[in-house]
């Protein structure tokens, strides 16, 4: 809602009628089309900045043409600096706001369909021009009859169709990934698929959208930094959302806003409050964040935009973030993961050390201070072992949560890449610290407040806690000896996954050699059978090759 667009682009996908059997064909040719070439790139060893940005060029590209259900698969991948490359991230991050419109033309017709009047009788003043698209629809600043400056938000026509399609051709994607790949099976992607796409539907009925937006209005009443657009119900329907107009400048365009005089600790720690607020006692918060989504007003009041993606956090859930949360900022390890298995998000092992040990070095070293990804060289092999046996899982109700608080995250870092965690949370915990009021959830948030405060004064008795940890580790059999070569056993896997790879091309070769002499004969039908062995052979041996070079991609991070 920001920036000015320029002229309507046309997008395949707007004006095609597709069948299901189309655009299962169009969506798996993508799919497929671009996993042969990071393959190829991986056989080839072209793995450069430039090659990648050139792969990552490419898929933008083609999300865009794809459609709404895939520029937001992009938008959620831009957020996940952990998982892809620098170079994808750079161009998935362009799909948050620089989404071609529609033509003016449809989106008047849209209004005029759903308010039942011409587009003029309903405003004094249209503009023509989008103030700004999304994937979704886009928006256009108009002027009530009162004399109130209004957005108007008008849905991308045919929405509903193409999300019904995606639906199904998605699904069976991953129920073909699920089947091959075992490893996939783990992120329980169908559970993740189901939450995704019920958020899409949920997305394009603009009365949910408006009814969350008045929810979240009231949650912020009296914090007069927050700012929400309030609802037109009058010129709003499922396709038209009206809103009152809140300009203000992008929230990570740093120089726009030091050029304003604008405060940005101030602004990083209002961002990260609210949000804390939101999660922590709300159980109501914006799981899509991007910059997009969010500006900060001349005056330095956060103003927040967009309300389809709103997500919930059950009171089970909240309780146990409430407590990681205050573990967090306590630095107790064992707190945090026992509140972490519970949660879901760690699966229980018989031997918790590797894992407990990386928490504490997060905490000890990540919590007041920027990430560096170099100092993780320390605790190398027991990400290694962490990793060999999977105790991570993301169960689907933690997607959202995550994905926001990552956006959050990267948001806040572009305003300050050094910004601390901690200090930007310290006014939300003062003031749960001072309120003696409200439910049982800030009940139990302001007597986390109030213990952490009194165990930061009371530092006393270092040496008796010390100890006392060091024997109750000895006693759950924390400690212990481990005599083992990591390496060496890295390196055995790499030679069975590479032998494996080796009989299934050689199995392949034969059957294929086979068939093609018997193809010479009068056992044609013997020469089929081949053939589809051969098929068989040749998706083994594709697994088998993929792994390998996934585990020498992990072995050579952990080396360096």
């Amino acid at each position: 809602m920001l920036t000015k667009r320029g002229s309507s682009k046309s997008l395949r996908w707007q004006h095609s009628r597709y069948s299901p059997l189309g655009r299962q064909w169009e969506v798996s040719l993508f799919t497929f089309q671009f996993l042969l070439f990071i393959l190829w790139d991986k056989f080839l060893r072209k793995n450069s900045s430039k090659q990648r940005q050139k792969r990552a060029k490419w898929l933008v590209k083609n999300l865009l043409q794809l459609g709404p259900t895939f520029i937001k698969i992009g938008q959620s991948l831009s957020t996940r600096a952990d998982l892809i490359p620098l170079e994808y991230i750079q161009e998935l991050s362009q799909l948050q706001d620089n989404v071609p419109p529609f033509s003016t033309d449809e989106a008047i017709a849209v209004i005029e369909g759903e308010l039942g009047k011409p587009v003029y009788d309903l405003f004094d003043d249209f503009e023509i021009e989008p103030l700004a698209s999304a994937s979704l629809g886009q928006v256009h600043r108009a002027k009530l009859y009162t004399g109130k400056e209004v957005v108007v938000k008008v849905q991308r026509p045919g929405l509903e169709k193409i999300f019904n399609l995606d639906f199904e051709v998605v699904h069976r994607l991953i129920r073909i990934l699920t089947r091959f790949f075992k490893s996939f099976k783990k992120y329980n992607l169908e559970a993740v698929h189901e939450e995704f796409f019920e958020i899409l539907f949920r997305e394009i009925d603009y009365v949910h959208e408006g009814k969350n937006a008045e929810r979240f209005r009231t949650n912020f009443r009296g914090y007069s930094q927050i700012k929400v657009p309030k609802i037109h119900w009058k010129y709003s329907t499922k396709k038209i959302l009206t809103l009152e107009y809140l300009p203000g400048i992008k929230v990570d365009d740093r120089a726009a806003l030091e050029a304003n005089n604008i405060n940005l600790d101030n602004i990083i720690k209002l961002g990260i409050c609210s949000y804390l607020k939101q999660l922590l006692i709300d159980g109501f918060f914006q799981s899509d964040p991007h910059p997009g989504n969010m500006a900060v007003s001349q005056r330095g009041e956060l103003i927040f935009y967009d309300f389809g993606t709103m997500a919930e956090v059950k009171t089970f859930a909240k309780d146990q973030m409430i407590q990681v949360f205050f573990a967090v900022l306590k630095k107790d390890t064992d707190t945090v993961v026992d509140n972490l298995v519970y949660m879901g998000l760690i699966e229980p092992l018989n031997d918790m050390t590797p894992v407990k040990r990386i928490v504490a070095f997060l905490l000890e070293n990540f919590r007041e201070k920027p990430v560096d990804v170099r100092a993780f060289e320390q605790v190398s092999d027991e990400v290694y072992s962490m990793f060999k046996s999977q105790p991570f899982r993301l169960p689907p109700q933690m997607t959202f949560i995550l994905k926001s608080l990552a956006t959050l995250d990267g948001i806040a870092r572009a305003l300050d890449p050094q910004y601390n965690l901690l200090a930007a949370s310290q006014p939300f915990v003062k003031n749960l610290a001072l309120s003696g009021s409200g439910g049982s959830v800030v009940t139990v948030m302001v007597r986390q407040a109030k213990e952490m405060i009194k165990s930061s004064l009371n530092q006393s008795d270092l040496s008796e806690r010390f100890f006392r940890g060091f024997e109750e580790r000895i006693d759950r059999g924390e400690l212990q000896f481990r005599v083992r070569s990591l390496e060496n056993e890295r390196v055995l896997k790499r030679i069975n996954l590479g032998i494996r790879s080796l009989i299934y091309a050689c199995l392949t070769g034969f059957v294929l050699l086979s068939a093609s002499i018997l193809m010479t004969t009068v056992y044609t039908k013997f020469a089929l059978i081949c053939f589809g062995f051969a098929g068989l052979f040749s998706l083994f041996f594709l697994k088998s090759l993929i792994s390998l070079l996934l585990q020498e991609k992990v072995d050579k991070l952990l080396e360096k």
